[in-house]
């Protein structure tokens, strides 16, 4: 995930260690990541198994860290909730093209779309959302055309953002980037140990071809099962519609402040955004 200058203003208020010089994807000292990790409100998770392994074998976790790029991940048995290790943060995603590089994905790579060229909006909502019920790890849905213009022209002026996603011992916070037709999430923990290797818990993708003739955009949402579950998924892709479509001041000023003043971002100010909506 490809964070700006902005992002690593806001996370250093946030208390999370980030160095000023430019993001490198070489492997990391071993202290510094720990580190990190000390500095996270999440380590407390994971710090018991950390400083058994430190203790026992500091070779051993270095090793980890040195190899992350070779390893694969494993993948984990069927579960309902996320049930995440601490050795997932040794592992790195595949290096991704810089925003700028990346190319827009077409409907057509998913679907058929000769298929339904000639269906009207309510025939092509129905199909798309059928298609996806039965998909695995996904999340979908069709997005009006006006809304779609609102959150392209709000994702133009506040590229990169913030989430905090309710979670049974608190909130955790999930960065968002926009790059072309899709939106990126990583949590900043992950991101914390791996800067822009970091892997993405969710990807969500606008497809617009019917834009303007069906006045409709389809979104398709794929998660990574170890990280987030459908609930949670569902959750971030209902926050974007609330910050970059809705009208709501309170929610204007943070991606205000977040973009043009990092130094007066307070990030607690968006769990109490969360605390309001479960109130109303």
């Amino acid at each position: 995930m490809h964070i700006t200058s902005l992002m690593r203003n806001v996370l250093y208020k946030a208390s999370f260690r980030v160095m000023s010089k430019p993001i490198m994807t070489t492997p990391r000292n071993l202290q510094e990541v720990l580190d990190d990790l000390k500095g996270n409100p999440f380590y407390d998770k994971y710090a018991e198994k950390i400083a058994k392994l430190h203790k026992e074998d500091p070779n051993e976790l270095k090793v980890r860290l040195e190899n992350a790029n070779k390893n694969k991940k494993k993948k984990a048995d069927p579960i309902e909730q996320p049930n995440r290790q601490y050795s997932q943060l040794l592992q790195p995603k595949e290096k991704l093209l810089e925003p700028t590089q990346l190319k827009q994905e077409k409907l057509d790579s998913i679907m058929k779309t000769d298929l339904i060229e000639t269906k009207n909006s309510e025939e092509i909502k129905y199909i798309w959302e059928e298609y996806h019920r039965k998909k695995e790890h996904c999340i979908a849905a069709t997005i009006p055309s006006e809304d779609y213009i609102k959150l392209n022209e709000n994702a133009a002026k506040y590229p990169t953002f913030l989430f905090a996603l309710p979670r049974s011992q608190g909130y955790e916070f999930i960065m968002c980037q926009f790059a072309q037709n899709t939106v990126h999430f990583t949590p900043l923990l992950y991101y914390q140990v791996h800067k822009a290797d970091a892997p993405e818990c969710l990807t969500i993708t606008h497809y617009d071809e019917y834009k303007d003739t069906k006045g409709l955009v389809l979104m398709r949402g794929e998660y990574d099962k170890n990280i987030i579950n459908a609930q949670e998924a569902q959750c971030l892709a209902n926050q974007i519609q609330m910050y970059y479509v809705q009208h709501d001041p309170e929610k204007k000023k943070l991606l205000e402040v977040f973009t043009k003043e990092p130094d007066k971002f307070k990030h607690t100010d968006l769990i109490k955004q969360i605390e309001n909506l479960s109130i109303s």
